[in-house]
């Protein structure tokens, strides 16, 4: 086993653990939460060991690096997530790999990811990025809809071609009233979550949670957290 392989492997174990520990906390069957290893800035040679240690979701942020990534590993059974704030310009692309899209937040993004689907003979997954911070004015640089846009955006979504509602997503905010209270941010989306599946029961997906929240959000009901630093280490430096 190669160095890096032992390490992937070890950081994978005890992430493992920590996401095995707070389902039996909060009562939950392990089965019940989903891994999604984040690999954003870290080579093509790292998601192919993370999917011989079974890991089967990767998560990537930025299109220019995604892109060749994917292509890489194209022969890998392989679910990938795009994370990152979309612009236009950039979906035809990221429908080109994404099997989900997580950060969905307007309706403009919408029209544009069902028009490439389309284009591209594929059904794409969207998950409606909800900005906790938003309903305190103060919103941050991490893209989102206010709570009171999601059931607006899951019709669009739910209408347009090619597109499949799955759920929601969050990042726990750094300003407003849940800056800090991971866990209260993760039960607010939750709740919001509820009220989605009321009139649209498939989507039932509720990505929430990182290397240092995790168990925060499996605690509040989580079905994916998304994990980076604690499986492939502190990130280099961009630039």
């Amino acid at each position: 086993m190669t160095d890096r392989k032992a390490q992937l492997a070890a950081n994978l174990a005890q992430v493992e653990e920590r996401i095995a520990s707070a389902c039996a906390a909060a009562g939950r069957e392990r089965e019940e939460v989903t891994l999604i290893v984040v690999t954003k800035t870290y080579p093509a040679s790292d998601v192919r060991i993370l999917h011989q240690l079974g890991v089967r979701h990767v998560a990537e942020n930025r299109d220019q690096d995604a892109a060749p990534k994917a292509t890489a590993c194209a022969d890998l059974s392989l679910t990938w997530h795009f994370v990152g704030q979309l612009q236009t310009n950039k979906v035809r692309s990221v429908t080109g790999y994404a099997d989900v899209v997580q950060s969905v937040d307007r309706a403009k993004l919408v029209t544009a990811l069902s028009a490439a689907a389309v284009r591209g003979e594929r059904e794409l997954g969207c998950l409606i990025q909800v900005a906790l911070d938003a309903e305190s004015g103060e919103r941050g640089e991490r893209g989102g809809v206010a709570p009171d846009g999601v059931e607006e955006l899951a019709a669009a979504i739910e209408s347009a071609p090619a597109l499949r509602l799955d759920g929601l997503m969050t990042v726990a905010p750094l300003a407003g009233e849940y800056a800090g209270r991971q866990r209260a941010a993760f039960d607010r989306l939750m709740e919001i979550s509820s009220r989605l599946r009321a009139g649209h029961p498939a989507a039932n997906m509720v990505s929430a949670g990182m290397s240092g929240d995790l168990e925060d959000a499996v605690a509040a009901g989580a079905t994916h957290v998304r994990v980076g630093t604690a499986v492939l280490g502190v990130r280099p430096r961009l630039g």
